[in-house]
């Protein structure tokens, strides 16, 4: 029982370091990490791999997460990102009144991972948890190509409405005074009788999150106020420490 413990451990102190690794590790470079002769490594990783937990990168030593770990993982850093942006989102609610959202880069898409809107009106922004919208036409996708490493050539930039941005040079120009504002303006790009604000999200490390925002109906918010309330999000959402 003690063997299959200490072997348990091993095989544990392998997987996080795959896990947390940022490019393909090999048995080699865990040998030497974790102190473990390769006769043992090679019995863990082979038994890691039956199990589906990891993989060899297609003809190569070089070992991977599987898809299940990689969406375990994935799943587990979400719902990080959402507990740490609720109460951002509750004041950002309370802040403009307007419905706020938490968006992160998925697949060259905006995904939305939480909204909140405690308003008391008949007709309210619809459930957008788990969707997906286009970079090109939101206030959320421009602060995510303002921040991420998106090719811009691969864009499909679709026209939804006459304000859509559909030329990589527009939408170039757009990115850089997202950049330069600290925020992004959507303004019936999507949808015809809706605007979206959005700001940059970054966590204590410094590192850019995803992109925390508001959208709603354009008939309560012009132009001009979405300048003010961009500015106003933005404070909120990046303090000066």
């Amino acid at each position: 029982m003690q063997n299959q413990n200490k072997s348990l451990t091993k095989g544990l102190l392998i997987l996080k370091s795959i896990m947390h690794s940022k490019k393909p590790l090999t048995a080699n470079f865990l040998c030497q990490t974790h102190d473990i002769d390769k006769s043992t490594m090679s019995r863990l990783i082979t038994t890691l791999v039956n199990e589906g937990f990891i993989e060899y990168v297609e003809n190569s030593k070089e070992i991977v997460l599987s898809d299940i770990m990689n969406n375990i993982s994935q799943m587990e850093a979400r719902d990080k990102i959402v507990e740490k942006t609720r109460t951002l989102l509750d004041e950002i609610f309370y802040l403009t009144q307007e419905c706020s959202y938490i968006g992160i880069l998925e697949k060259d898409a905006v995904l939305y991972l939480n909204q909140v809107d405690k308003s008391n009106r008949v007709l309210k922004t619809k459930d957008s948890i788990g969707l997906h919208a286009p970079l090109h036409a939101n206030a959320f996708g421009k602060v995510l190509l303002a921040y991420e490493n998106v090719d811009f050539r691969t864009l499909d930039l679709k026209k939804y409405t006459a304000n859509t941005i559909t030329t990589v040079t527009r939408l170039k120009k757009e990115i850089e005074e997202v950049k330069q504002n600290g925020y992004a303006i959507g303004f019936e790009e999507y949808e015809f009788g809706l605007f979206s604000i959005a700001v940059p999200y970054f966590n204590n490390k410094k590192e850019f999150v995803g992109t925390l925002g508001i959208s709603g109906l354009s008939a309560r918010v012009n132009k001009e106020k979405s300048h003010e309330l961009g500015k106003k999000i933005f404070n909120l959402v990046n303090p000066i420490i």
